[in-house]
């Protein structure tokens, strides 16, 4: 708001208190309201998708000890890629019908700088290859052998990430080889995390292993930068989880953050995502799709097509697990 419109609102001009030739001493950049001036200092806060609460709570630890919130959504997202027990990302991540597993991921920071890997093999912590491809190269995504031979090149090592219980799953499953989604189920999932840090900058980071027993070579959303996650630091951050088919075709993190800049809350802006997508999918009943948002102010928003996601959250008040509302509604 201009000072003029402040003075002519509060009384001030037309009292005389501030007299004509200190006014005419004004410089045009004195006029101007800066908003980080008159911001108040942030709270760090921290949100994922799913309740994957020592994710979120490794995140914190980042952000209270003065971290960036860059070095926490890396961190952060971590945590899944390493445990052998999440079967939706990382290490242990259920492989693609032909044994293959595959890890896509992105990462995107204040600034709008962002990098991504997909159809990653042998190498535990895609996330934090995507950073080296967005730190150390003039690219925004690398695929494949090329993102494999990248990350040998910058000091990752290579492992085996099909575990014995992802292995056993899959042999179970190609007795059949039956490919549905089953909503909810980890078979379909992912990990996205927004973080703030105490200087009020936004980052996020997606990763996931995705869809169990793919077709070899299937990518979803949660690589694609503007699909899976959307940075803006001027108005907040969005991610998605669940069917990345269906959130590819409508930009939805994009989408989200793009409703946020034109006044929508991130609660709102979420629901109207969700909405878009069962406008062009009458058949919505046999996926599952949700979307979790922050803006500047640090307000959060969740919402999807069917109950059951839920969204971890860390800030000073405390770690909590908060269900998203949904499009379709439980009994």
């Amino acid at each position: 708001m201009q000072r003029r419109n402040f003075l002519k609102k509060t009384g001030l001009g037309a009292t005389g208190i501030l007299s004509i030739p200190f006014l005419a001493s004004w410089t045009e950049e004195d006029i101007k309201v800066n908003p980080k001036t008159i911001a108040t200092p942030m709270t760090p806060i921290a949100i994922c998708t799913w309740n994957f609460e020592n994710a979120t709570a490794k995140a914190w630890e980042v952000l209270s000890n003065g971290g960036t919130a860059l070095d926490a959504v890396e961190q952060g997202v971590m945590i899944e890629e390493a445990d052998e027990t999440n079967q939706t990302v990382g290490k242990g991540g259920r492989p693609d019908r032909d044994g293959n597993v595959t890890l896509d991921a992105c990462i995107m920071d204040k600034d709008g700088n962002c990098g991504s890997v997909v159809y990653l093999q042998n190498i535990t912590h895609a996330v934090s290859v995507a950073r080296k491809v967005m730190e150390d190269t003039p690219h925004v995504i690398l695929a494949g052998k090329g993102a494999e031979q990248f990350a040998y090149e910058k000091g990752f090592k290579k492992e085996n990430i099909l575990t014995e219980k992802s292995k056993r799953d899959w042999l179970k499953w190609k007795e059949k080889s039956q490919y549905e989604t089953i909503i909810n189920i980890e078979n379909h999932d992912t990990i996205g995390m927004l973080t703030i840090d105490k200087n009020g900058d936004i980052a996020g980071a997606c990763t996931t292993s995705g869809m169990a027993y793919k077709v070899g070579g299937r990518v979803g959303d949660s690589p694609i930068v503007g699909a899976g996650l959307f940075i803006d630091n001027e108005v907040g951050g969005a991610t998605a989880t669940g069917v990345g088919e269906e959130v590819v075709r409508t930009v939805g993190s994009f989408l989200i953050v793009e409703l946020m800049r034109q006044g929508k809350s991130p609660q709102e802006a979420c629901e109207e995502a969700v909405k878009r997508i069962i406008a062009k999918n009458k058949d919505h009943d046999s996926f599952q799709v949700g979307f979790l948002a922050i803006n500047k102010k640090g307000e959060t928003g969740a919402y999807c097509i069917h109950p059951g996601f839920s969204f971890r959250k860390y800030t000073e008040e405390g770690h909590t697990n908060n269900p998203a509302g949904s499009y379709v509604k439980g009994e």
